[in-house]
């Protein structure tokens, strides 16, 4: 079980503070990642395949391999919850935000009460009353199979564009951090994504929750390594700012407009928007609190994720403040050609891979390494779980034994892993920062595809007809929000789109619910005999 794990990672920290003793804390080396570093980084990754191979062993039927015969501790499905959503996109943008852009991104926290009120105590009773597998279950029987099949086809779609642009942003980063050139990003995006694909496919939910606490102790260690080593080197804490920098934007309060980057209340409602929908519409959240005994076990598992999202969120910006300190006192070794402001989400990886210890280098990339997985494995898993259930088994493939399901469940997962490595080399196509490139791409689907679940489940006079038209305006208002510079230009006198990236969620949200009420009163839904209303 999790021994291998554990002792891989006992392994890893002890081989680390032999290796870092030899080493001053402020070393900086010039070419990358030193042999131990790989070594330590080899070794993470073969613990989490052998972790696979464990659990495979074990598997005698889709219920194990998706929810974990619903068995699963709510404390070990928080963390993972946690570090699915966290990524490596949240572990490098959220010290890249702090660092180049201000303090406003951590006030998302501040909504997190706000999340948890909505989650626990609106959506969760009423999805655990439905034994599911795959959350799309639910939207059939108010809203039949085309809105089932639908919610699937989005949620896959968003998944693997989530899964291509977490490969394609690791690997540029641990191309900065080993000293690379950029030639090997395919090469590392590849290497990931595959390591990846092969424990999860292996070993199902199971796998994917136990690396993800594992993988979480990793990240939150390699942020307190950052901080602590940038501490000793600066005598302190005196990197904490305590006025606003010249390098950050403006970031009001309240918007000046909606091109306004940041503020305040558009952080607040982005974050508000973004939770909720992913806790009550994506395969990924809803998987996880299927996988615990009931109502109460699911809001300990989201308490847990809430929990840590905070002390990991805070930690990131403090680590962004911490380099924006260690930089200004150091700039001789700011990369030649970068700067503070424009290449802020370039500072982290090169940190730690430049002026980390050797050893102590090794460990923090592979909690980049173990980042990027813990999203990939969530991604793999789920988006099998939806095939798997609103395809093959609703649409007829009954015929197959259990242990015949579960070989067809590993031979998808490994394709559907494939598919989001391969289409890495299309994400560098969208601009902007990591914050940016996100917003633009991975979560343009999450409002549409929650839509769905509030018209099923929260509106009584909800039709099939009103729910699609409410999917194709919320879909369309978070494209031409999303990429409304390049469409319609930038603001005069400034390099900003018309509508701030910020306001993807709120609008689309708030066009889908018009439009699709609008629809389900022109186009209302047809009588069903013995309707269970339930749900409704």
């Amino acid at each position: 079980m999790t021994v291998i794990h554990i002792l891989t990672f006992v392994v890893i920290c002890c081989w680390t503070a032999v290796c870092s003793a030899a080493e001053s804390a402020t070393s900086d080396r010039a070419n990358g990642l030193a042999i131990i570093d790989w070594v330590i980084i080899a070794c993470y990754a073969g613990g989490t395949i052998g972790l696979g191979w464990y659990y495979s062993r074990q598997q005698s039927s889709t219920q194990e391999y998706f929810v974990g015969d619903r068995k699963m501790n709510p404390i070990f499905v928080g963390v993972s919850l946690f570090a699915t959503l966290l990524s490596t996109i949240s572990y490098l943008s959220m010290p890249g935000e702090s660092l180049g852009k201000g303090p406003v991104g951590m006030t998302i926290f501040l909504t997190l009460p706000v999340c948890y009120l909505v989650v626990a105590y609106g959506l969760l009773p009423v999805y655990m009353k439905q034994q599911v597998t795959s959350a799309y279950e639910l939207l059939e029987e108010k809203l039949g199979l085309s809105v089932r099949l639908l919610g699937a086809f989005l949620f896959i779609t968003l998944r693997l564009i989530w899964m291509s642009l977490l490969v394609f942003l690791t690997a540029q980063a641990m191309v900065i951090m080993m000293g690379l050139g950029e030639q090997y990003t395919p090469v590392i995006a590849l290497t990931t994504g595959f390591v990846a694909v092969i424990y999860t496919s292996l070993g199902g939910l199971r796998a994917v929750i136990i690396t993800d606490f594992m993988q979480t102790i990793l990240l939150y260690g390699g942020a307190l390594l950052v901080l602590a080593l940038i501490c000793f080197d600066l005598g302190g804490v005196g990197w904490f700012p305590t006025e606003w920098n010249d390098s950050w934007d403006t970031q009001p309060f309240f918007p000046d407009s909606l091109s306004t980057r940041a503020s305040f209340v558009g952080a607040f409602a982005n974050f508000l928007v973004w939770f909720v929908c992913t806790a009550g519409g994506d395969q990924t959240s809803v998987q996880r609190f299927m996988s615990t005994s009931s109502a109460k076990a699911a809001r300990r598992a989201l308490a847990t994720q809430l929990t840590v999202s905070v002390i990991v969120g805070v930690t990131l910006g403090l680590v962004g403040f911490a380099l924006l300190g260690y930089y200004e006192a150091h700039p001789e070794l700011i990369p030649e050609g970068k700067s503070l402001k424009e290449n802020a989400d370039d500072m982290f990886p090169h940190f730690i891979g430049f002026h980390l210890p050797i050893g102590i280098a090794g460990l923090v990339v592979a909690a980049m390494f173990a980042a990027a997985m813990s999203s990939i494995d969530s991604g793999v898993n789920s988006i099998t779980a939806v095939v798997m259930t609103d395809g093959f088994d609703r649409l007829g493939s009954t015929a197959l034994t259990e242990r015949q399901h579960v070989l067809l469940a590993r031979c998808l997962a490994f394709g559907i892993g494939a598919v989001a490595v391969l289409g890495s080399s299309m994400m560098g196509l969208v601009p902007g920062n990591f914050s940016e490139v996100t917003s633009r791409t991975a979560n343009l689907l999450t409002t549409p595809i929650f839509g769905l679940f509030f018209f099923a489940l929260f509106v009584p006079f909800a039709s099939p007809a009103g729910a699609w038209i409410g999917t194709f305006f919320g879909t369309l208002t978070a494209v031409l929000v999303g990429f409304c510079g390049p469409m319609f230009g930038t603001v005069p006198g400034t390099d900003l789109p018309p509508i701030s990236f910020y306001w993807i969620g709120p609008m689309a949200l708030a066009a889908n619910i018009v439009t699709g009420c609008i629809g389900s009163l022109i186009f209302p839904a047809k009588p069903k005999a013995g309707l269970n209303t339930a749900v409704m």
